[in-house]
């Protein structure tokens, strides 16, 4: 069943969060539905403009469609990530999304604010929930690449007129994570100042988590151990730390280089395993497999497993 973020996000507010799952594959978009069947667990399910152009919008939106049709009882929203305005526009006239992110984060503030607040009222009237970024994480994802020396965290005497004059539904803060598999070195983690004066100052509102991947080292280390030449020495958010950002209003939580971690090590562990084996269908059963085990623990983390019975009379 198909929900508004909107909901989700009235919903958790302040006590549990939502998991913003990247698919690309067929073998994502299975994994991450039955997780969310088994738990009963509300998610939101995120496309790429790097996904869509690998798999096609048709491709990758009938792929998710069917997800929801084999597992009729998960609640989920339908985002693209890191929407350009092609995409975005594109994404609108199909029809299929429930909410969408402008990512203007390296423009000035003031052409922030203009491509955001253009891409609201485009949105809005077409029931669609925006999402904007302020702030530049650092770090590798898709086709973005954002060194430290450019990043720069969220100044919290920004974020009213931001989201006064964009009229954006949620807000995306760099409070210190980073995307792709290279995150926390040394004793960096989440700036909890900054993250608790924007709360301060937005009372009540959803902040969204980028860059919200473990990296569990132990999974790196696996990889490197088959060939792989992953950096070591990093860390992405911990446990501990999702779970103080939950009750500082951050509702959602994007999740994207886990699943690509997980992936890299099912297929190295079984291709050195079983050297004459070349059929993509068994050790895509096991990824699927570990996938969803993945997803449970990440459910059960955020604190959203069981939450999905609130939205049985919801849908759009």
């Amino acid at each position: 069943m198909k929900v508004s973020p909107k909901d989700l996000y009235n919903h958790c507010y302040g006590k549990y969060g939502i998991a913003a799952i990247n698919v690309f594959t067929m073998e994502q978009v299975l994994g991450v539905f039955k997780a969310a069947s088994i738990s009963k667990s509300p998610v939101i399910i995120q496309t790429t403009p790097v996904a869509r152009d690998y798999a096609n919008p048709v491709m990758l939106l009938n792929m998710i469609a069917t997800g929801a049709q084999i597992f009729p009882e998960v609640v989920y929203a339908l985002h693209l990530d890191h929407g350009n305005e092609f995409h975005i526009d594109a994404a609108l006239e199909e029809g299929h999304y429930t909410s969408l992110m402008i990512d203007a984060s390296n423009d000035s503030f003031e052409k922030n604010i203009s491509r955001t607040l253009s891409v609201v009222q485009s949105a809005h009237s077409k029931g669609l929930v925006v999402e904007a970024e302020l702030g530049v994480l650092s770090g590798v994802e898709d086709d973005m690449e954002v060194d430290e020396a450019n990043s720069r965290y969220t100044q919290p005497d920004e974020v009213e007129e931001f989201v006064s004059r964009t009229g954006c539904d949620s807000l995306a803060i760099a409070v210190g994570t980073s995307h792709g598999a290279y995150k926390f070195s040394g004793g960096q983690g989440i700036q909890f100042g900054i993250l608790k004066e924007i709360n301060k100052r937005l009372p009540g509102y959803p902040l969204v988590l980028h860059g919200g991947s473990a990296v569990d080292p132990k999974e790196t280390q696996e990889i490197n151990e088959l060939g792989g030449q992953l950096k070591s020495g990093s860390r992405g958010v911990s446990e501990e730390e999702l779970k103080a950002a939950i009750g500082l209003g951050v509702c959602k939580v994007n999740i994207a280089t886990d699943l690509r971690v997980l992936w890299t090590r099912v297929h190295r562990e079984f291709f050195n395993n079983h050297p004459d084996q070349f059929d993509p269908i068994v050790p895509g059963k096991k990824y699927q497999e570990e996938l969803v085990e993945f997803c449970l623990k990440k459910f059960e983390l955020l604190g959203s497993t069981g939450k999905a019975v609130a939205f049985d009379t919801q849908s759009v």
